[in-house]
């Protein structure tokens, strides 16, 4: 007999919701599907966007219009997401169109530009919420 026929054969079962609690993602996977989460964000939010675009440039009682739905509690919260949505894309997009050129695909380079378009993009949208919600 061969020494295979003694070796344990693989088990390959499906993978439950406790599974994947325990998987420990690298930082680079993490903005890979934030990244995707955001586009989604953004692509499913686009009428509401359009709407309240479309408010806004129709007339001046339009823009007034527009104005009170903004200045409600839960629709600048609405708004937050987005604009998290759009930098983090953005940032995330940049940072793509440079590991296409191969920049930066060692694992270390990798794990540095994540951290940094993660932390750029929730900078970013700190500033602009804190503008959003009339603190300057």
């Amino acid at each position: 007999m061969s020494d295979s026929a003694s070796k344990p054969r693989p088990q390959f079962r499906n993978i439950g919701l406790n599974d994947l609690m325990k998987y420990r993602l690298p930082m680079a996977g993490k903005v890979s599907i934030l990244h995707r989460a955001s586009g989604a964000l953004l692509f499913l939010c686009l009428p509401l966007l359009i709407s309240l675009f479309a408010m806004s440039v129709s007339s001046e009682q339009g823009f007034n219009a527009m104005s009170v739905v903004a200045g409600n509690p839960i629709m600048k919260l609405v708004l937050l997401a987005l604009i998290w949505g759009y930098l983090h894309h953005f940032c995330a997009g940049i940072r793509y169109l440079i590991l296409d050129l191969h920049i930066g695909l060692d694992k270390h380079s990798a794990t540095k530009s994540a951290s940094i378009v993660l932390g750029v993009s929730l900078a970013l949208t700190l500033v602009f919420g804190l503008k959003l919600f009339g603190v300057w």
